[in-house]
């Protein structure tokens, strides 16, 4: 049974992933307003045909493309930020449309990556496409255990999904996506306790560090943020690693119902706190994209049938 949302937002951690970023041809709306509309149907019938697969995708849009389907905008849709640090500048590498789609097979994954950008067909020319894989007990290559502090259970949905706060575009999510490409010869020349420092937590055991021993400089110091009551502000992450013999890297990629928190995140890796303390994980990975997308419902979806 389909859900309002797309289940790729929702879903467990996967062992497999692909994520396909495209520009529309703007004279090719009409084909693509209809592939759009029959994209849940698409993935329902490849989740049909393979149940053990667990096969998720979400398909979002840009604020580049989206006036162009819809008079209505979501409240917060808007381009990826331009972020500058010290010795850091985040840009904006925003395409038009965002394909993440995951799964336990790689073939299934394939195959539905394949179906969807067939329906797309001339309305959309291929900008990467980027596989990712689950690396031993969810790591990221550096080692060190990615998405540990992700929400559990239903608060998943609370973390992710709008709400009432914007009725027109609830059970959509805000999603960003940024590719890390590591500095792995630098990252394994540190020794084991100064690799553990950079993150704020123990390699092997996954143990953080006691608030007293954690660096203000620690990846999980910086992007550990509370609001004013003190509350965790939170996100969904769904990263996984990429590789080939000669690049190495994280797939960010980040849903919420908001992307203050995100951007919030962001400025305090790179521009740090009102000491200028920034996180010392950079040192050792660059950001080559950074895009920001809207994951429309999926009554949304099938609505474009008739725009």
């Amino acid at each position: 049974m389909m859900t309002p949302f797309q289940s790729g937002i929702i879903a467990e951690a996967s062992s497999d992933a692909l994520f396909i970023t495209l520009n529309v041809n703007r004279s090719e709306i009409d084909t693509l307003t209809s592939a759009l509309a029959a994209t849940p149907a698409l993935i329902g019938e490849l989740q049909a045909q393979f149940p053990d697969a667990e096969l998720h995708a979400a398909v979002g849009l840009s604020s580049l493309i989206w006036d162009e389907l819809d008079s209505a905008r979501p409240k917060f849709l808007a381009p990826f930020p331009h972020i500058t640090g010290k010795d850091i500048e985040l840009v904006s590498t925003d395409v038009d449309l965002v394909l993440h789609i995951r799964s336990s097979r790689h073939d299934v994954t394939y195959q539905l990556g394949q179906v969807l950008f067939t329906a797309l067909g001339k309305s959309v020319t291929l900008v990467d496409e980027v596989s990712c894989f689950k690396y031993l007990d969810n790591r990221d290559l550096t080692g060190f255990v990615d998405g540990t502090e992700n929400p559990a259970g239903e608060q998943r949905k609370s973390v992710a999904l709008v709400g009432d706060e914007d009725s027109s575009f609830k059970q959509g999510s805000y999603f960003n996506l940024m590719c890390f490409v590591h500095d792995l010869e630098k990252w394994e020349k540190e020794d084991l306790k100064t690799q553990e420092d950079v993150y704020g937590r123990t390699k092997h055991t996954n143990q953080e560090y006691p608030s007293s021993e954690k660096s203000v400089h620690a990846h999980t110091k910086r992007t550990s943020l509370k609001d004013e009551n003190g509350e965790s502000l939170e996100i969904l992450r769904h990263s996984m690693p990429f590789a080939s013999l000669t690049e190495k890297g994280l797939m960010f990629a980040s849903y919420s119902k908001t992307p203050v928190i995100f951007n919030m995140m962001l400025e305090s890796m790179v521009k740090g706190d009102e000491n200028g303390n920034t996180d010392n994980l950079m040192k050792y990975t660059q950001a080559t994209t950074g895009q920001a997308f809207f994951i429309p419902s999926n009554d949304w979806l099938q609505s474009c049938a008739n725009k």
